[in-house]
């Protein structure tokens, strides 16, 4: 035990020294945490949108305000386009409406009245919302003709009443921001726990550690207990900018919280000391952790996009994300507020994380020695 805190100690000191594993500690995160909670948006708003209304009665301008009113489709400025198709071409408009001559008088005749959109189909989740609010916009138009023109024939057998729970509001950051959590606390601890042991063999000062008469477990958690405890100290910093910049709240029972975020912190430095171990420079590690860490817990923990959707098999490699957990558990902790019941499972797969990288990073460092 007493060589662990020595090794502890020497790991702190030298980490207060580098003034750029105090800016990865710190500043990084909460500049990631800004840039994420302010800059990410799934919900498609003010899509540009170019009209041309040969028809220009009253009823082809309600019909095109009717689009409006959406508040998903925008006017875009396409004037210096040739045509409406010129302007989609020339990216200046993703869906263009063409509303042809006779377009009310067809209304009026209680005939099939006809009009052309064109969608952008470069963007794929665009393209189907503006499918979408189409549809639905259209539908509402024609229910108001038929309830102006002929109100007797205007009967609603099924009335559903729609009511969204958890967030009623549709608030993006009470999805963004919790994610963001899980983000943040795997990248940093890990890469800031990757960095610091691939330098001591970089700079070949772990021979010092290698002729000593410490074991590769304990100079293990010798540096596991520094970056732990920089690593909850960002977790405590994050959490709390996040819930006054962004205004989410923890629900429910925080004992779920509570426990597996010391977990969680403990997988990413556990992590990185794994990458680092096998690393044989900081350049080596921090490609590492930013291609083995970063991107398979952005686009496959559930991050933006849901589980269930990640194709086959790479489906079965989100099951090896640890982010995954943490997320699912951090958005019922701040959103759902169900507890225990929901997550249970959660802490505990965390923990099997936890017990298999020190395994395989006392494997990488079993014989302290210089490689050949």
């Amino acid at each position: 035990m007493n060589k662990i805190l020595v090794q502890a100690k020497r790991e702190w000191i030298e980490f207060r020294r580098d003034r750029l594993s105090l800016a990865l500690a710190f500043l990084l995160p909460l500049f990631s945490l800004i840039l994420f909670g302010y800059g990410i948006r799934l919900e498609s708003q003010n899509i540009p949108m170019v009209v041309q209304d040969y028809d220009n009665t009253s009823i082809s301008r309600e019909y095109i305000e009717r689009l409006y009113a959406t508040n998903i489709l925008t006017p875009a400025k396409a004037s210096e386009a040739t045509s409406p198709s010129n302007a989609i071409d020339r990216g200046l408009a993703k869906v263009a409406v063409i509303v042809p001559k006779g377009f009310t008088r067809d209304i009026l005749r209680r005939q099939t009245a006809q009009l052309q959109v064109m969608i952008d189909g470069t963007d794929i989740s665009n393209s189907q919302i503006i499918l979408n609010s189409i549809k639905a916009a259209n539908t509402y138009f024609v229910a108001g003709l038929k309830a102006a023109r002929a109100p007797q024939a205007n009967v609603q057998t099924v009335v559903p009443h729609l009511r969204v729970w958890f967030n009623p509001g549709r608030e993006e950051t009470l999805f963004i921001v919790p994610g963001v959590f899980g983000i943040i606390l795997w990248m940093f601890p890990a890469l800031l726990s990757a960095v610091a042991i691939s330098r001591e063999k970089e700079q070949e000062t772990i021979v010092r550690v290698y002729s000593s008469k410490m074991s590769a477990l304990q100079f293990l958690l010798g540096k596991a207990a520094v970056y732990f405890a920089v690593g909850m100290g960002l977790a405590l910093s994050v959490i709390v900018v996040g819930c006054v910049l962004f205004g989410v709240r923890p629900l429910g029972d925080l004992t779920p919280l509570l426990l597996t975020v010391p977990i969680y912190v403990l997988t990413s430095v556990l992590f990185g000391l794994f990458l680092g171990t096998y690393a044989s420079s900081q350049t080596t590690a921090v490609q590492a952790t930013s291609t083995g860490g970063f991107f398979p817990c952005l686009l496959l923990s559930g991050f933006v996009y849901p589980i269930n959707n990640i194709p086959f098999p790479l489906s079965l490699f989100s099951m090896v994300v640890p982010a995954r957990y943490f997320i699912e558990l951090s958005r019922d902790s701040f959103v759902r507020g169900t507890g225990w019941p929901a997550v249970w499972q959660d802490p505990l797969i965390l923990s099997l994380f936890v017990f298999l990288l020190i395994f395989a990073s006392w494997f990488g460092l079993r014989r302290m020695q210089l490689k050949d």
